[in-house]
């Protein structure tokens, strides 16, 4: 091994039992509650807010993907309690997602997941050291990855828009 090799850090992948049901009826709702005025908004970039808030009070068809999301990262990290925060994140034809991490505060551990991934709407590039790893989006896949880890969403290049659930899981709050 050469002083200079390396490896990236591990992702760990995972799939959503009955995910064609739920993501259509995610996506469904999504479509009546995406422009609602209350929603909090956030990374205006090349004129798209990156990350949208939904409540799940608001979309509760996201609740079985957000306790798969828990499930997985409780086993991922072999922490019981943790705290969760997840948005979406809504790509229309042409639009893409800057390069970021998630390491600006206590996160743990960061994950994705596929409510709808149309062919060419734009593979998830992990970048380390100049060092590119592609992961093309399948819809009803979780992607569970460290915060340091960056990354950007290529250009979508389908006709329809890409929609993804992200997530970052902290230590949980103290009682």
């Amino acid at each position: 091994m050469s002083a200079s090799a390396f490896s990236l850090p591990a992702l760990h992948c995972a799939r959503l039992d009955d995910a064609q049901e739920i993501n259509r009826a995610i996506l469904e709702r999504f479509e009546k509650v995406r422009s609602l005025p209350e929603l909090r908004r956030t990374h205006l970039i090349a004129g798209r807010y990156e990350n949208l808030y939904v409540p799940e009070s608001v979309l509760p068809e996201i609740r079985p993907v957000v306790k798969a999301a828990l499930k997985h990262a409780r086993r991922i990290l072999g922490e019981r309690r943790l705290r969760l925060g997840f948005w979406l994140n809504a790509m229309e034809p042409g639009q893409s997602t800057s390069r970021h991490t998630h390491d600006d505060d206590d996160e743990l551990l960061v994950g994705v997941y596929y409510a709808s991934a149309p062919a060419d709407s734009g593979d998830l590039v992990f970048i380390q050291r100049g060092v590119e790893l592609r992961l093309h989006p399948e819809e009803g896949l979780f992607v569970f990855f460290e915060p340091t880890l960056a990354h950007e969403v290529e250009a979508n290049l389908s006709g329809r828009m890409r929609l993804s659930v992200a997530f970052n899981f902290g230590p949980a709050e103290a009682a």
